[in-house]
């Protein structure tokens, strides 16, 4: 029987007891007999013991280290990197603080071969995610949410059928050989968060389509706003500064890189607004003191 060889790719910073949990809720996956899992964990520099901890628990998980600079597209980068080595069937990113239901995998599985039954041989699968407490939808698919901005997103609540996204978020994505061929991997450009929108945006103008899968995959909860203290009156104008131009806020470099991309002839505006806010609202607040 064809086996269907599927690498996990995973990277975690500092957060032991959500990688663990994460890397139980994968390996107690319904998986059917003719599919195999491969885990490649990149450990970006850890000092809570989370290395030696996947080692004694999960000793099958091909553990990559990081020097703590990579943080998360560089560190999915390094992980898929050594997984193409190995040319597998399909790729799934999967961020460290989901938590997958038992027949998720399965789901993107099916979802993926239904697709490539209807001529969608080329498809990205995304798996929602829905908070734990509210279930509210979190992370998954996205499309654009108004005509004059083209980063502008809004979520795409998951159905009983896969349905056509623009771009994603990381959390749960599985990818078929078919569309890594063309694509390859991540962006090392970005650092952080761009480089998954990127590469849902990029895999549209090479022919690609990027889907939501039916029902959710899983629970995550968003991740608190850090990096985000322009918004609070009591940070200062250099405060907000660090903050907005951080790897996990908007490094101005690869945001340019990212607008040029993506944003057509008025990238620069598109660019040069999330800085611009930040000027007016630090001088709205100075005001209002």
């Amino acid at each position: 029987m064809t086996r269907d060889r599927t690498a996990v790719l995973i990277t975690c910073h500092n957060r032991k007891p959500k990688t663990l949990a994460c890397l139980e809720a994968l390996f107690s996956q319904a998986i059917p007999s003719h599919f195999t899992l491969d885990v490649y964990l990149v450990d970006d520099g850890s000092t809570d013991g989370t290395a030696e901890a996947v080692q004694q628990t999960y000793p099958q998980v091909k553990l990559l280290l990081g020097d703590g600079t990579l943080y998360w597209n560089r560190g999915m980068h390094k992980a898929f990197a050594e997984a193409l080595q190995h040319d597998y069937d399909y790729y799934l990113w999967l961020n460290d603080d989901t938590l997958l239901y038992p027949e998720a995998l399965s789901c993107l599985w099916q979802t993926s071969h239904n697709l490539a039954k209807q001529g969608y041989e080329k498809a990205i699968i995304v798996g929602s995610t829905h908070h734990p407490d509210t279930g509210k939808l979190t992370y998954g698919g996205v499309v654009r949410k108004t005509w004059w901005h083209p980063f502008k997103y809004r979520l795409v609540e998951p159905s009983t059928e896969p349905q056509p996204v623009e771009t994603l978020n990381g959390n749960c994505v599985l990818i078929p050989r078919a569309v890594v061929q063309i694509l390859g991997n991540l962006d090392p450009t970005f650092s952080h968060s761009i480089g998954d929108t990127d590469y849902g945006l990029r895999s549209h103008r090479q022919g690609c389509s990027v889907w939501v899968a039916p029902g959710y995959a899983g629970k995550c909860q968003t991740n608190p706003p850090q990096g985000h203290p322009w918004h609070d009156p009591n940070f200062t104008m250099k405060q907000r500064w660090q903050a907005v131009t951080d790897k996990k806020g908007l490094p101005p470099r690869e945001s340019k890189i990212f607008c040029q991309r993506h944003a057509g002839w008025l990238w620069w505006f598109y660019w040069l607004l999330p800085y611009v806010r930040l000027g007016l609202v630090s001088l709205l607040a100075k005001a209002n003191k």
